[in-house]
C-alpha cells in the first residue's frame, strides 16, 4: 500500500511563525506552527490525500481497521522559544504509571496527568537549521562547577560549593524543583552574570542559554538546572538521540524528530504546565552522560541511517542526487517518506515534490529522483 499523507502543524505557542512553512513551501498560517505530526497518532493522525484507503480519511483509523498501529511518530519540530524541561519513562515505567493514574481516575486529558499511554518514549532529533541547539543530559558536575567558578562571581559561591561531585545530581535537581527563596536568589544571581559575560570572553553556551530562558521564563528554577546540562549546537545533518530517562530541552531551531509512539512526558520547569517533582525523580537518569550525540552509518553512497538502541524506529537520510539512479532501502515494513527538498517517486507511481509525505507498507521501498528526503522506519518492541 502507498498513500499520500498530510497533516497540519501543531500551533503551539512556543512554535516558530515560519519555519516549518519555509521548510515545506507552504504558506504560513499567521501563528505559530511547532510540530507537524506524520503518524498515526491519535492526537494529530496525518490525512489520507491519495491512494487506497479503504475510504478511511487519516492514517489512525486506517490502521486500526486492520488492528495495526506504528511503533513511531515522525514530526517536523520547529521550536521559536524553549520547550519544556521533561524526561520520559521507560516502559516498565510507563505500565506502572498508567495503571496508577487509571486506578486514581485521573482522566486522560486531565492537566495533572502524568501518563497518557503504557509506553515508552525515547527519540532521536535531526538538525535542520545552523544551528538548532538543545540542553541534553547532565554533564561532569565538575565540568558545570568550573564553568560557574570561571565567572569568578561571589553570588554563585554557595551553590558551587554544592557542586561536590557527580552524586550530587539528583539531590541538587531536587532541591532547584522545590525552589524557594534560596533558589530564587540564585537564578537572579545566574541571569545578572550571564548578562554580564555577554561578549566577554569567559562567555560560553551555557551562559547563553541562561540569558535566553530567563527572557522567556523569568525566575524559573529550570534556569539554574540548565546549568548543569550539557547545551548542545547541532549544525545541519547531526543528530542527537535522547533514551528514556534523559533531561532535555529544545531550545531553538528546525529539526526532524522521531520517537516511540507515546506521550508520555514528566516535566522538571520552563512550562506553565503541571510539573510533578516526584514521579519525574522517579524516571529520571540523574547521571552525568557525554552530549548525546548520534552518529549515522552510510547504507549506500549518499544514504545514511540513523540508528538507536531501540526497535521502534529509525531514521533514514537520502540525500539529494543519491537516488538519481534509484535505490532500494530494506524497511521491514511500515514507512513513512517525508520529501525535503526537489522530486522523488516511489515505488514506480507516487511522485513525491518538496514538503509532500506519504506512508508504505512494503518490506522494500525504491525510491526514483534528486531530491532528498527522511524515512521513518521501527518495529514494535517486545516487552
Amino acid at each position: 500500500m502507498l498513500l499520500r499523507i498530510e497533516n497540519t502543524p501543531r500551533p503551539y505557542a512556543w512554535g516558530s511563525t515560519t519555519a516549518i512553512a519555509e521548510l515545506l513551501g507552504t504558506t504560513p498560517s499567521g501563528g505559530p506552527e511547532a510540530e507537524l505530526w506524520l503518524g498515526d497518532h491519535p492526537g494529530s493522525p496525518a490525512r489520507i490525500v491519495a491512494g487506497d484507503a479503504s475510504g478511511a480519511s487519516d492514517l489512525s483509523s486506517m490502521l486500526l481497521a486492520r488492528g495495526e498501529k506504528l511503533p513511531f511518530l515522525l514530526k517536523v519540530l520547529a521550536a521559536g522559544e524553549p520547550l519544556s524541561l521533561q524526561a520520559h519513562p521507560t516502559i516498565a515505567q510507563a505500565r506502572e504509571g498508567f495503571a496508577r493514574d487509571n486506578a486514581a481516575g485521573i482522566a486522560l486529558d486531565a492537566p495533572n496527568r502524568n501518563y497518557k499511554d503504557e509506553l515508552h518514549k525515547p527519540e532521536l532529533i535531526f538538525a535542520l537549521s545552523d544551528p538548532f541547539i538543545a540542553l541534553a543530559g547532565f554533564r561532569p558536575i565538575a565540568e558545570a562547577r568550573a564553568v560557574l567558578a570561571a565567572a569568578e562571581q561571589p553570588a554563585l559561591a554557595a551553590f558551587i560549593d554544592k557542586l561536590v561531585d557527580d552524586a550530587a545530581l539528583p539531590d541538587l535537581v531536587r532541591w532547584l524543583i522545590a525552589g524557594g527563596p534560596e533558589v530564587t536568589a540564585l537564578v537572579d544571581a545566574l541571569v545578572a552574570t550571564a548578562r554580564n559575560l555577554e561578549h566577554d570572553p569567559r562567555d560560553t553556551p551555557s551562559w547563553a542559554t541562561v540569558r535566553r530562558l530567563a527572557e522567556y521564563y523569568p525566575g524559573d528554577p529550570g534556569i539554574a538546572m540548565s546549568t548543569l546540562m550539557h547545551t548542545v549546537v547541532l549544525r545541519p545533518g547531526e543528530a542527537l538521540y535522547l533514551p528514556t530517562g534523559n533531561i532535555h530541552s529544545y531550545q531553538q531551531g528546525l529539526a526532524i524528530e522521531i520517537m516511540a509512539a507515546s506521550d508520555n512526558v514528566l516535566r522538571g520547569g520552563l512550562t506553565p504546565k503541571h510539573v510533578d517533582a516526584a514521579e519525574l525523580m522517579r524516571v529520571l537518569d540523574a547521571r552525568p552522560v557525554a552530549e548525546p550525540r548520534i552518529a549515522p552509518v552510510e547504507v549506500l553512497p549518499g544514504v545514511h541511517r540513523f540508528t538507536p538502541d531501540v526497535v521502534d524506529f529509525a531514521l533514514t537520510v537520502v540525500e539529494a542526487g543519491s537516488a538519481v539512479d534509484g535505490i532500494t532501502l530494506e524497511t521491514g515494513g511500515p514507512a513513512i517518506v517525508l520529501c525535503l527538498d526537489g522530486q522523488l517517486t516511489l515505488q514506480g507511481e507516487l511522485v513525491l515534490e518538496r514538503g509532500q509525505a506519504a506512508y508504505a507498507d512494503d518490506d522494500a521501498l525504491q525510491l526514483v529522483g534528486a531530491g532528498r528526503a527522511v524515512v521513518a522506519t521501527g518495529r514494535h518492541p517486545q516487552g
